[in-house]
């Protein structure tokens, strides 16, 4: 049985080659369940390892893909029997283990999660690993304390994938979300989505100046990082909550100890990567319930295996918007 897939090697330490490249199924690594792959998506870390030194690859060559979702087809676990549906995401898959830009994987059966029943495979790569890292972080915010009636939920780099499922999310769920983006043409698409205003990122996104400004936000969930998330901690109303997912605005935080120390201020680190089988399964039944599915038409890209080099290039420039689905096998 021969399958495609998008295989990057490396011949030296400058360039990398990306290609879609027929494959046969004992050259799939180990795992206990084989799934036929249906859609993936592309992501930072996925563009990211279509580039040469990206310290994410350990070997080569290698199948990215950090997420994917489709059919078992083989199983050697009693919780997983052919036919069923299923999403993964995490574990390093697509980094050190074989990913989703492939129409075949073989994967651990623990890092796999049923697929809910109100979602179809194309959907769950609609929300893929940014909307559960999206979803994590709002079930984080509300356990510490987070509902509606608090006021606006700020959410940086709306426009992205992140930030696009919790804007979704949020303004579904009833609450007053205030979506920053540093391009004007996405506001349309960011208000369809549920935001109630938009905030220029410039309005943000600015060298530190104080510890602490007006108290404005309830709540936040934070897909940038750096300077934005250092600015947006002086701003939180007391004992409000920044939940920080993603790092592409650096890894630094030039931020006082003063808003934790004087407003209360919390921050929430999401991983996405390695979550409990329980943590999973229930951010994807949230998912389910709360995100409004035909939102989720108005964020696909869709793409084929061939179009991946491409994409991932325009992803890690900040030039994709909405969600890339891929279906690897158009």
């Amino acid at each position: 049985m021969t399958f495609n897939a998008l295989v990057v090697d490396k011949s030296n330490d400058s360039e990398v080659s990306a290609v879609v490249t027929q494959l046969t199924e004992d050259q799939l690594p180990e795992g206990d369940v084989t799934v036929a792959v249906e859609y993936t998506t592309v992501n930072y870390k996925d563009g990211l390892c279509l580039q040469p030194n990206n310290g994410l690859v350990r070997s080569y060559p290698h199948v990215p893909g950090i997420d994917f979702a489709g059919t078992v087809e083989k199983s050697d676990d009693s919780r997983y029997q052919p036919g069923d549906k299923v999403v993964l995401t995490g574990w390093r898959v697509g980094e050190i283990h074989w990913g989703g830009f492939s129409q075949l994987a073989r994967v651990n059966a623990d890092w796999l999660v049923p697929l809910p029943e109100l979602l179809t495979t194309k959907q769950a790569m609609a929300v893929g690993t940014a909307g559960f890292a999206a979803m994590l972080a709002i079930i984080a915010l509300e356990e510490h304390g987070l509902h509606p009636d608090q006021g606006e939920v700020l959410v940086t780099g709306a426009g992205g994938g992140v930030g696009s499922i919790a804007t979704a999310v949020l303004g579904n769920l009833g609450y007053q979300v205030a979506a920053v983006t540093g391009r004007p043409e996405t506001e349309p698409y960011l208000t369809s989505l549920g935001a109630s205003r938009i905030v220029a990122r410039s309005d943000i996104d600015t060298v530190v100046k104080r510890p602490l400004e007006s108290e404005t936000w309830a709540g936040c969930v934070d897909a940038v990082g750096g300077e934005m998330l250092a600015r947006v901690l002086g701003q939180m109303k007391y004992g409000g909550s920044v939940a920080a997912v993603g790092l592409a605005g650096g890894a630094k935080l030039p931020a006082s100890v003063i808003p934790f120390l004087l407003r209360g201020v919390n921050l929430l680190g999401i991983d996405s990567v390695m979550q409990p089988y329980e943590n999973r399964l229930a951010a994807w039944q949230r998912i389910a319930s709360d995100l409004p599915t035909k939102k989720l038409e108005g964020m696909i890209h869709p793409a084929t295996l061939s179009d991946l080099p491409e994409l991932g290039a325009k992803i890690l420039e900040g030039q994709v918007k909405g969600r890339v689905v891929v279906d690897v096998n158009a």
